[in-house]
């Protein structure tokens, strides 16, 4: 029996590793997984504040910073 949860992240991997390579930042690496990740998350809002809740709850407000910043 195949094992999806580790088929599907590695998937994902593979897929934000191949954006990351176009974006060509290695300081925007991890919010842009964070941003990709909280998208595929079951949340009613899609905005950055919710996203930095889910992404990183024990610091929020550092969070909600680097993806706007990596939104802007």
């Amino acid at each position: 029996m195949p094992d999806w949860t580790a088929e599907s992240e590695a998937a994902f991997d593979a897929y934000v590793d191949a954006l990351i390579g176009v974006i060509g930042h290695a300081d925007r690496a991890e919010p842009l997984k964070d941003y990709c990740l909280g998208l595929l998350m079951p949340m009613e809002r899609k905005s950055v504040e919710p996203l930095a809740a889910v992404a990183a709850p024990s610091r929020v407000a550092a969070k909600h910073q680097s993806l706007l910043h990596f939104v802007g």
